[in-house]
């Protein structure tokens, strides 16, 4: 395992690389990953649009600014993802965003159908969901937490609609749109420095 984020991390790249692909990628008409369909694309153009948005509007609390920069641990942000998922538009810039307030945390990006062999080590319920957020302790390389591919509200959501109808339509997938323009990241934010707190309090025990 140890060996395979390894290989992982030395293709990573920044989130600020990342969106700069992205960019390139719509004025490219194109897309990430090994389908190239009209569909992805559009998707890569409109989350372009989502990222854009967050990047400049989303707004930390202070009760969580203060689990967030207490953090004091070096550790490392491996995200698996895509720039045609919808979920990892609304999530990225707000797992970015926690790493810019924490200098211990180095935010790192590859892409899923680039890294096969890690993105099955992190399946969701056997899916290879994403994004995916892989946290690795600087000094040991361990994997101590994931996160993803969902705020654990929006998982709730999911779950539960499946449970009721089986599969997700494509009004559902409207709905939860709405949902992440609604919540503006505050659920994400919520989840990981949750998240930070109890990796702080176990390594202080």
């Amino acid at each position: 395992m140890n060996n395979i984020i390894e290989e992982s991390l030395k293709k990573g790249i920044s989130y600020s690389e990342y969106r700069s692909l992205v960019k390139t990628l719509v004025d490219e008409k194109s897309t990430t990953g090994d389908s190239k369909t009209e569909a992805l694309i559009e998707y890569t153009k409109l989350n372009d649009r989502r990222m854009k948005r967050w990047d400049k509007t989303l707004k930390i609390p202070e009760n969580l600014e203060e689990k967030i920069t207490s953090f004091d641990s070096k550790t490392t942000w491996l995200v698996i993802t895509e720039s045609w998922c919808g979920d990892a538009a609304h999530i990225m810039p707000v797992m970015n965003k926690v790493a810019e307030m924490n200098e211990n945390i180095d935010f790192k990006v590859v892409l899923r159908d680039d890294n096969d062999v890690l993105m099955n080590q992190f399946l969701t319920n056997g899916s290879r969901s994403i994004p995916k957020l892989i946290m690795i302790d600087d000094e040991t390389n361990e994997v101590v937490s994931t996160y993803g591919p969902r705020p654990n509200k929006a998982t709730k959501m999911v779950a539960d609609f499946k449970e009721k109808h089986g599969t997700l339509t494509p009004e559902f997938k409207e709905d939860l749109q709405v949902w992440y323009n609604k919540d503006k990241g505050q659920s994400t934010l919520e989840d990981l420095a949750n998240m930070l707190s109890k990796l702080e309090t176990s390594s202080s025990l």
